[in-house]
């Protein structure tokens, strides 16, 4: 055990940002598993989770410098992870349509695809737009299936606040989706 390994996550946040790796590997092996664990519920995939967890290490350490308030470094970790993992899911969706095209589909029409391709990058900036915590409980709550409680625990929120955030995130999805209905 080195002398970082009981480091608080904000001191190690500051001297990571400020290119010390020792203390960049500690925040890694301290929040790690529980990243990855949150990246394969929201992928459902663990090829793709590591994958999602990798991207979002190589973001962060290089954005670590960015982030306001150092002590709160397992939450912004947690929002880059869940941003990699909607751009996984999308990715993945997107080519599973065409992966999954059959020429006796109606559904697989050429102007489907571009209507549901349309409907998707609509999506896709509409999530975009949401304040960063609305966006997380969205993505967590919708995509990923974690019940208030979970997303309360996972974001340092209270359940309200996490009630709150999800209605206001669906209300504008809601709002600005309706073109697409």
């Amino acid at each position: 055990m080195t002398p970082l390994d009981s480091a608080s996550d904000g001191i190690l946040a500051q001297r990571a940002a400020d290119g010390d790796t020792a203390a960049f590997e500690v925040l890694v092996r301290r929040h790690g598993p529980f990243l990855r664990a949150f990246a394969i519920r929201l992928t459902k995939s663990v090829a793709d989770a590591d994958d999602v967890v990798q991207d979002s290490l190589i973001t962060a350490w290089a954005q670590l410098a960015s982030l306001q308030d150092p002590s709160k470094v397992r939450a912004w970790l947690t929002s880059i992870v869940s941003r990699k993992a909607t751009d996984s899911i999308r990715a993945r969706r997107q080519s599973d349509e065409l992966d999954e095209e059959q020429p006796d589909d109606e559904g697989s029409t050429p102007d489907a695809r571009a209507v549901a391709s349309s409907r998707l990058e609509a999506l896709s900036a509409v999530l975009d737009a949401l304040p960063e915590g609305q966006r997380q409980c969205w993505v967590l709550k919708e995509m990923g299936g974690y019940s208030y409680e979970e997303i309360a625990e996972r974001l340092g929120m209270s359940v309200a606040t996490v009630r709150g955030k999800l209605a206001r995130a669906r209300a504008t999805v809601v709002r600005e989706m309706e073109v697409w209905r």
